[in-house]
């Protein structure tokens, strides 16, 4: 009856622990996700960059700062410089598109509505991608702490992953002046 009750209790560990490494691997995922999604919006960056030029040149430091932020990314290794670079390109891109109000050829070139279009879409995709990420995080620290779960957890040193936080620069609202 021991064995039995013993051979249950190791099955049930296993299980619990087989479970908390998919759900951390899931994390990994979500993260990949996000990640592929950012590079492609760096990508197109420097297509949006190349149109801007040609009518806008003169917004040297609006360019240098979304060529930066790239460049920033490319060579991030971890994750947080990724989201830094990231938000750097948030807040160049405002500026950006706030610049390109001040040349109407630059506004009408279908190029550049393309590649608005395009980057709206990505947004759209990395916003979807931080969703998921955060699902996900929400589920296995909820499992990790919940009982008889979080000594499986605590056992094998699994720890509370962080949430995708939003940066400060996109809560910011907007102003609307008309």
């Amino acid at each position: 009856m021991v064995l039995i009750l013993a051979g249950f209790l190791i099955l049930y560990f296993i299980l619990r622990y087989n479970s908390l490494i998919r759900l951390r691997n899931n994390i990994k995922n979500s993260l990949a996700d996000i990640d592929v999604q950012m590079k492609m919006r760096f990508d197109l960056v420097d297509n949006l960059v190349n149109t801007v030029k040609g009518y806008a040149g003169h917004e040297k430091e609006t360019l240098e700062n979304l060529t930066k932020a790239r460049t920033n990314f490319l060579n991030a290794s971890s994750m947080s410089q990724k989201l830094s670079a990231d938000q750097a390109l948030s807040g160049a891109l405002k500026s950006l598109f706030a610049v390109s109000e001040n040349y109407p050829d630059l506004k009408a070139n279908q190029n550049f509505l393309q590649l608005q279009s395009e980057l709206s879409d990505i947004e759209n995709k990395i916003a979807a991608s931080r969703r998921f990420f955060n699902s996900t995080v929400n589920e296995y620290n909820s499992s990790i702490e919940t009982f008889p779960t979080n000594i499986v957890a605590k056992l094998f040193g699994f720890r509370r992953e962080e949430f995708f936080a939003t940066a400060e620069v996109e809560k910011a609202v907007p102003k609307v002046q008309f």
